[in-house]
């Protein structure tokens, strides 16, 4: 671990650096001052294709004092900027200061912009042409990576047109999804349950309680089993937005379809599923766009329905 708290890699690329432009100007100085051995012709005695002859003349002045230059630029840049292992530069410029300025500036620009937005209400948001319209752009650009293009989701990622809202699709709880981010955790289930048979009975009655395709006589074994789950979706099966449980009787399965295997392997084998947090990238006015836009995709449920 001592060669990451020694000063040994900073002086090593200090060195090394600062070496290299200095033997390049010792290089020219030497060249400069060396004389080569000359025929009276001012050639070195060598000959190419019959009659080309090498002659020996110095350096064009022009080129010289480019490469002084350059050396020069070298050095003033060393001094204003890091380069030097640990020397920070005189200006004590970084990446991220740069970052911080530009982002800050960026925001500066479109802050009137999400000033005319300042003060309405999410649903309110939703019918402005305008303001849809940078929610759109907003979605694009960092959202539909997983949500898709048209917000309908896909395996894993779930579907914000329909009904189904894991942690609440009231205006305020889909700004505080965004703005906080989630982490739905299933775990095993599978020797709460019981045996695997049990474990297949309760899947058929998950699927009975939206009215899917199942087996009606291992549905009636699993509904005292279903007491393990209860927990989490409510003894109804209509899950809870505190927890992020899904409502099972809408029959939507974000990370699979709705039969007796993939329900199997979900109490079986549990689930995690993170949706991240925005709100250190967007700003208080970017992340109520956000949410007006998902949130009129048509999925999203009225402001005063309880959590």
């Amino acid at each position: 671990m001592s060669d990451f708290t020694s000063n040994f890699w900073s002086v090593y690329v200090t060195v090394i650096t600062l070496g290299g432009i200095i033997a390049c100007l010792l290089l020219l100085w030497f060249s400069g001052k060396t004389k080569a051995m000359t025929l009276q012709d001012n050639t070195t005695g060598h000959v190419w294709d019959e009659d080309l002859r090498e002659m020996n003349n110095p350096l064009p002045r022009w080129w010289v004092g480019l490469f002084i230059i350059t050396c020069v630029f070298g050095f003033a840049y060393l001094y204003l900027y890091p380069g030097l292992g640990s020397y920070q530069g005189s200006l004590k410029w970084t990446q991220i200061g740069q970052l911080d300025q530009e982002l800050a500036k960026g925001k500066e620009q479109v802050a009137p912009i999400y000033a005319a937005f300042a003060g309405k209400s999410v649903e309110e948001l939703s019918k402005d042409h305008q303001a849809m319209a940078i929610g759109d752009r907003l979605f694009m650009n960092n959202c539909a990576q997983c949500h898709g293009s048209d917000a309908r989701g896909g395996k894993g990622f779930p579907n914000l047109t329909d009904r189904q809202w894991n942690w609440g699709g009231t205006p305020a709880q889909i700004e505080e999804t965004i703005a906080k981010g989630r982490t739905g955790v299933m775990p095993p289930m599978a020797a709460a349950v019981g045996t695997p048979e049990d474990v297949r009975n309760v899947a058929n009655y998950v699927l009975s309680l939206s009215g899917a395709p199942h087996d009606s006589v291992r549905a009636n074994l699993g509904r005292a089993k279903f007491v393990a789950c209860a927990a989490c979706h409510g003894i109804d099966g209509k899950g809870n937005p505190a927890l992020g449980a899904p409502n099972l009787t809408t029959g939507i399965f974000t990370h699979g379809p709705g039969v007796e295997s993939h329900i199997v392997s979900m109490i079986t084998n549990g689930r995690t599923g993170v949706m991240p947090a925005w709100d250190s990238k967007f700003s208080p006015e970017q992340l109520k766009l956000l949410a007006a836009y998902v949130w009129g995709k048509g999925g999203g449920m009225p402001a005063e329905v309880a959590k």
